[in-house]
């Protein structure tokens, strides 16, 4: 069914299409009807973050900014959930309009801007749900929050979300908040870093047990700022990372009418550099620190050429839009024989 209403969706507006869908998804969960568009794979279980995951197929932020559509999102056989990006106050992200579809490339380009509501809504609605499944909750800096000062957002947004979540990232690397990709290299990462791990165990001490963070970072990095991160994560002591974050390179969409639009480019032209970016983490990182791997997951070969490059986990966004539900089972299905080849291998 789902090829048939994605056809509808497309005939409107993408942002149009993506709240319709949403809403359209609340309404079949609480009328049963969810099982009509999707199965639920046969489980895959992982540990990572030391956290246990019914499967290792998960839902990228971006979505459910706001955790508005938790429970239904929840109900389509994922392996976990993340949602946001939050940022401490609501703000109403870029000017529309700011999501542009591109269907020969099963690709998007956004500008959202960290469009949400903010930490109360978004807690609120967690504190609410029925959804008993893994939560990550995406934080971010307000976009009128200078660099600078930006630890003191991403403070507020792991003390506000800490006694909700199973994980917290950090996003650090969205192209559509001005400077903000600034914060993944140098000394504005490091700072960073220790501040989020000296919040992390602020929050552990007054909660009594421990939440990992991980970070999320973009895949246009040179070899050298791959080996940066990598080395400032272990230094700091996270407890894993997120590649990759949507692309400013159009290389793949050259010639298409929306090439000029700027955003971020997600689904399967960014594919292999989120690879390239998880083959250079993991060359670093070994398996001192799980990667999750995130970046043109469109079938199952795509999101089992991830756990081969080194990833745990994987997340899927825009390959869901274009794919619908179907791409869990069959993404889930890829993995398992993969994590079955590699430990025959290992063998």
């Amino acid at each position: 069914m789902y090829p048939v209403l994605r056809n509808l969706l497309f005939r409107l507006p993408p942002e149009q299409a993506h709240n319709f869908a949403l809403k359209g998804m609340d309404i079949a969960q609480k009328l049963g009807m969810l099982g009509l568009f999707s199965r639920h794979p046969a489980p895959c279980p992982v540990n990572v973050m030391g956290l246990e995951f019914p499967n290792p197929v998960g839902l990228a932020a971006g979505l459910d900014k706001n955790a508005d559509h938790l429970d239904a999102l929840g109900a389509l056989g994922f392996g976990f959930i993340e949602v946001g990006t939050v940022t401490p106050l609501a703000q109403p992200g870029n000017p529309k309009p700011r999501m542009f579809r591109l269907p020969e490339h099963q690709a998007i380009i956004n500008r959202m801007g960290f469009n949400n509501e903010g930490l109360g809504h978004l807690v609120n609605n967690v504190e609410n749900r029925r959804y008993k499944g893994v939560l990550g909750i995406n934080v971010g800096k307000n976009k009128d929050t200078p660099n600078e000062q930006s630890e003191l957002d991403y403070r507020k947004g792991i003390a506000a979300v800490y006694a909700h979540a199973d994980y917290i990232t950090v996003n650090v690397s969205s192209p559509n908040t001005p400077g903000l990709r600034d914060l993944q290299f140098g000394d504005s990462l490091k700072q960073l870093l220790y501040a989020i791990k000296d919040e992390q165990s602020r929050c552990h001490k007054a909660h009594g047990h421990y939440v990992p963070v991980a970070v999320k970072i973009a895949p246009d990095m040179d070899d050298a700022g791959i080996r940066f991160v990598a080395a400032a994560l272990l230094e700091a002591g996270l407890d894993g990372v997120i590649a990759t974050n949507t692309t400013i390179s159009r290389e793949a969409v050259r010639g298409h009418r929306h090439e000029q639009e700027t955003g971020g480019l997600s689904g399967a032209p960014v594919r292999q550099a989120s690879l390239r970016v998880i083959e250079g983490l993991y060359a670093e990182l070994g398996e001192r620190l799980p990667i999750i791997g995130v970046g043109g997951i469109s079938d199952g070969a795509s999101a089992a050429e991830k756990v081969r490059a080194g990833a745990r986990l994987v997340q899927i966004y825009t390959g869901f839009i274009y794919r619908g539900p179907a791409l869990i089972g069959e993404a889930v299905d890829a993995i398992r024989k993969e994590l079955e080849h590699l430990k025959g291998r290992a063998r």
